[in-house]
C-alpha cells in the first residue's frame, strides 16, 4: 500500500477533524483523483509528437493515456475538428497516491531554483492545480531518450468543499507551499 494512503489514514484525516470540527470521519475531504495532461501544439506540425508524449506520461504514471482531441476547427491555430491535440491520464486509488508521492519527494525538488509550488492555484471548490515546465524532473525519464522539453498540468481533485480545507490535505501530504 502507498505510503501517503497510510499517512492519510493515520495522522491527517484526525488532523483535518481537530482542525475543521468534523463530528464524521467522512466528513474529512480526501484525494480523489489526480488528472495528468500534456497540450501539444506542436503535434499539428509533427504527428510523431504524440507519440513521444505518450512514452513520457506512461513511464511517468504507469498507466497509458487518452489522446485527446480537437473539439472545434480554430482556423488561426490551423487546427481541424477531431486533430490529436494532447494526451492527458487520470490516476485513481493505489496509482494516485504512488504518484503523489513520488511528486512531492522526488520531483519538485529537482526543480531548478525551486522555492515552493503557489498556493493561489485552487479553483474555488477545492481543486488544485500544479503546472510544470519540463517532464525532466521526474526520475523515470531518461535524459537521452526524450526529444523535446515538455511541459504539463497536474490537477489534484480532492472532495473539500473549500480551497482552505483542501490546501491544508494538501499540505499534510507533504506539499511544499510557499506561504
Amino acid at each position: 500500500m502507498a505510503r501517503l494512503k497510510e499517512l492519510y489514514k493515520k495522522e491527517i484525516i484526525p488532523a483535518l477533524q481537530k482542525k475543521f470540527n468534523y463530528k464524521n470521519v467522512m466528513q474529512t475531504p480526501r484525494l480523489e483523483k489526480i488528472v495528468i495532461n500534456v497540450g501539444l501544439g506542436e503535434a499539428i506540425q509533427n504527428p510523431k509528437a504524440i507519440d513521444a508524449a505518450i512514452e513520457d506520461i506512461m513511464t511517468i504514471s504507469g498507466q497509458r493515456p487518452v489522446v485527446t482531441r480537437a473539439k472545434k476547427s480554430i482556423a488561426a491555430f490551423k487546427v481541424r475538428s477531431g486533430m490529436p491535440i494532447g494526451v492527458k491520464v487520470t490516476l485513481r486509488g493505489d496509482r494516485m497516491y504512488e504518484f503523489a508521492d513520488r511528486l512531492i519527494n522526488f520531483a519538485l525538488p529537482r526543480v531548478r531554483d525551486f522555492q515552493g509550488v503557489s498556493g493561489k492555484s485552487f479553483d474555488g471548490r477545492g481543486n488544485y492545480t500544479l503546472g510544470l515546465k519540463e517532464q525532466l524532473i521526474f526520475p523515470e525519464i531518461n535524459y537521452d531518450k526524450i526529444d523535446k522539453l515538455r511541459g504539463m498540468d497536474i490537477v489534484f481533485v480532492t472532495t473539500a468543499k473549500t480551497d482552505e480545507e483542501a490546501k491544508e490535505l494538501l499540505r499534510g501530504f507533504g506539499m511544499p507551499f510557499r506561504d
